[in-house]
C-alpha cells in the first residue's frame, strides 16, 4: 500500500479535496445539518405526544426524516411527470432534502405548546416563532461551543427554502405566529437581491418551489401520520371517529375516507393503509408556470406546486380530525399546562439572574452563554439569548433542568447536566 506521503506529496489531503469538490453546495448544506447537535436533539422533542413516553410515537426527528423522504420523492415524481423539467433543468432533490431536514430545527421542547409559551414570554422582545428560530439557528448560532456561536454559512437557495414567512414581527399587529424576527430583515434583502418585496396579504405565501415542496411534504407527513399515532395512542377510536363524523359537514369524498379509516381500524391495517396514501399525496402534485417579481431572476420562482383539490380536502379533514380528537383532549391540555409552567419558570429564573448585574448573579448556564451575557446590557438581547438556550432544550432536558432548579430532593453535584 502506498504511503499517504510520497516524495513530500500528501495524497490523503488531495483525496480529501477531491471528495469535497464532488459534493454540490446543496449536498454540503444537507450534510452539515445531519451532523449538528441541533438536528440530533429533535429525537427528544415532542411531535404530538411527549418524547419518550412510548417508542412507537413519532418525534420531531422521525417526522423530519419522513418529510425529507417525501420531499425527495416529490422531486423525483415531478422530474418524471412534468413537461417543464428535463435532464438539464430540474428541482434539486438534495436542496429539498436539506430544507426538509431543517424545517423543524427551531421548534422548542413540548411542540406547538412550547412555541406558544415562549412566544408569550418573548412578546415584549420581538416574539418567538419556530420558523424564524430555524432561520436564526442556521444563519447565526448552529455551531455553539465553549468559545462562541456562529452559523453554517448556508447557500442563498437553502435559506430561501426554509423561509416560509416573510413578514417582520413589528409589521404585524400582535401576531401569534408566522413572522420573522425584526433583525432578520437583512436575509430578505439577501435572498431577494434587494428587490422591493410586495407588502400585500400574499406576502407570507410567496415561496420558492423548494419551500413549496417542503411545505406539502410536511402537510403530508403530519396529516397522515398524526392519524396513525392518534389511533395507536387510543385517542382515535371507532366510536369517537364515527361520532365526530356525524357532527361534521363532510363532502361525499371526505365521508368515504372517514369510513375507510374505521375499516382500517377494524381490519387492523392502519399503518399499511396510511403508508399507501403517502404515495397518493405525492402523485397529487404538478407544476404550473408562475409570473411574479422574481421569476425573471430565478427559476426557483418560476413555478407553483399545485395539489389535486380532492387530496387537499382529504388533508384538511385529517388535520381537523386530529385536532378535534387528539390535540384538544383533556390529557393533552393537562400536559400543556404543566409544560407551559416549566418553560415560564425556567425563563423567569434565567432572565432575573442575567439581568442582575450585582454580585448576587449566579452561573446557571454553560460557559459560552456566560461569556455572551457578560457583554450584554440590553434586556431584549438577554431575553433572546435565554430564549435560544431554552428553545434548544429537549423535552427531557427541560424537565430535568426544572427539577434541578425547583425540586429540593432532585439533583446532585455530580449529575451530567
Amino acid at each position: 500500500m502506498m504511503n499517504d506521503f510520497y516524495n513530500g506529496f500528501d495524497f490523503a489531503c488531495l483525496e480529501r479535496q477531491r471528495l469535497d469538490e464532488i459534493r454540490t453546495p446543496f449536498q454540503k448544506d444537507r450534510d452539515r445539518i445531519l451532523y449538528t447537535s441541533a438536528f440530533r436533539r429533535l429525537q427528544a422533542k415532542t411531535q404530538v405526544f411527549i418524547s419518550g413516553e412510548y417508542d412507537f410515537y413519532r418525534t420531531r426527528l422521525t417526522h423530519s426524516l419522513e418529510v425529507a423522504q417525501i420531499g425527495r420523492s416529490i422531486c423525483h415524481y415531478l422530474q418524471h411527470e412534468s413537461d417543464f423539467l428535463g435532464v438539464h433543468f430540474y428541482v434539486d432533490s438534495d436542496l429539498v432534502e436539506a430544507v426538509c431536514l431543517s424545517h423543524d430545527l427551531g421548534h422548542p421542547p413540548f411542540g406547538h405548546a412550547g412555541e406558544k409559551s415562549l412566544h408569550g414570554l418573548m412578546n415584549a422582545f420581538g416574539g418567538f416563532e419556530g420558523n424564524a428560530q430555524t432561520l436564526r439557528i442556521i444563519s447565526e448560532i448552529i455551531y455553539s461551543d465553549t468559545v462562541n456561536r456562529k452559523g453554517m454559512n448556508p447557500t442563498r437557495a437553502f435559506l430561501d427554502g426554509i423561509m416560509k414567512y416573510k413578514s417582520l414581527f413589528s409589521a404585524l399587529v400582535n401576531p401569534s405566529n408566522h413572522f420573522l424576527y425584526d433583525d432578520q430583515e437583512a436575509y430578505l434583502d439577501f435572498i431577494f437581491s434587494g428587490r422591493v418585496f410586495p407588502k400585500d396579504k400574499d406576502r407570507d405565501t410567496f415561496r420558492s418551489i423548494e419551500c413549496q415542496i417542503m411545505d406539502w411534504a410536511d402537510d403530508t407527513a403530519y396529516s397522515i401520520n398524526d392519524i396513525v399515532d392518534g389511533i395507536s395512542a387510543g385517542f382515535l377510536t371507532l366510536e369517537n371517529i364515527e361520532r365526530w363524523g356525524q357532527d361534521q359537514a363532510l363532502s361525499r369524498d371526505q365521508s368515504e375516507h372517514l369510513i375507510n379509516i374505521t375499516r382500517f381500524i377494524r381490519e387492523n391495517r392502519v399503518s399499511r393503509a396510511f403508508a399507501f396514501q403517502i404515495g397518493e399525496f405525492i402523485r397529487a402534485c404538478h407544476l404550473e408556470k408562475w409570473q411574479n417579481f422574481m421569476s425573471d431572476l430565478s427559476n426557483r420562482y418560476s413555478y407553483k406546486l399545485c395539489i389535486d383539490p380532492e387530496i387537499q380536502q382529504r388533508c384538511k379533514m385529517y388535520k381537523k380530525l386530529s385536532y378535534d380528537l387528539v390535540f384538544t383532549s383533556p390529557q393533552i391540555y393537562q400536559l400543556e399546562h404543566k409544560e407551559d409552567r416549566i418553560l415560564r419558570e425556567l425563563f423567569t429564573i434565567y432572565f432575573d439572574n442575567y439581568c442582575d448585574k450585582t454580585s448576587t448573579r449566579r452561573v446557571l448556564l454553560p460557559s459560552v452563554y456566560e461569556k455572551i451575557f457578560s457583554g450584554l446590557s440590553d434586556k431584549g438581547q438577554i431575553a433572546r439569548t435565554i430564549c435560544d438556550y431554552i428553545s434548544a432544550m429537549s423535552d427531557g432536558f427541560a424537565i430535568r433542568t426544572y427539577k434541578r432548579l425547583m425540586d429540593p430532593d432532585y439533583g446532585s453535584i455530580i449529575d451530567f447536566v
